[in-house]
């Protein structure tokens, strides 16, 4: 979602990793970061207009769960929840069968300051986030990813420091981080 996107502060979403790492100065060449991005947020009719000319057939996309769930646990976005079923309402208009990934990378910044996937109960916040997400959109989503790339957001973002969250942790640390991440994705199962 924070690649795609955009539509940072709009409608309730909340900030992630991601967004904060990304106006961070000295992290990202040239200062890019999500705050457009693609536009999808904005644009997501066209695109998948596009993507039916092409004829496309199935379309992966990523939720943002700081938009579904702006504090990362707790109160329910509506507007956030609207638009993904916008979007998914439109890509079955259109014969387009959507592939939901829960998790792309933009963990909820408010979670982070409570430990992230360094917290144990990160599981269960991940977990809470998949009920939300299944409960919304499985009446039309048959296919679901529980995350994407977890050797990025672990590896590269907690243990050697280049993605977001930017850590640079030891190895014991970054182990537990990914034992509570795989611990998350099968609850989440």
């Amino acid at each position: 979602s924070y690649q795609i996107e955009g539509g940072f502060q709009e409608d309730g979403r909340t900030p992630s990793v991601w967004d904060d790492f990304c106006h961070t100065p000295g992290k990202i060449a040239n200062r890019d970061t999500g705050d457009i991005a693609c536009d999808s947020y904005h644009l997501y009719e066209e695109d998948i207009r596009i993507m039916k000319e092409l004829g496309i057939k199935a379309y992966r996309f990523s939720l943002s769960w700081t938009r579904i769930i702006p504090h990362g646990v707790g109160e329910i976005n509506q507007k956030g929840v609207d638009y993904y079923n916008r979007v998914i309402d439109k890509l079955l208009e259109n014969g387009i069968e959507p592939y939901i990934t829960l998790f792309h990378w933009d963990y909820p910044l408010e979670l982070y300051y409570k430990g992230g996937w360094l917290n144990r109960e990160s599981a269960d916040w991940f977990a809470e986030y998949a009920a939300v997400a299944a409960r919304c959109f499985s009446d039309r989503v048959k296919y679901w990813f529980t995350s994407n790339e977890s050797q990025c957001y672990i590896g590269f973002g907690h243990q050697f420091g280049t993605h977001a969250p930017g850590l640079d942790l030891p190895a014991h640390q970054a182990c537990r981080a990914w034992h509570h991440n795989l611990l998350a994705l099968g609850k989440a199962t």
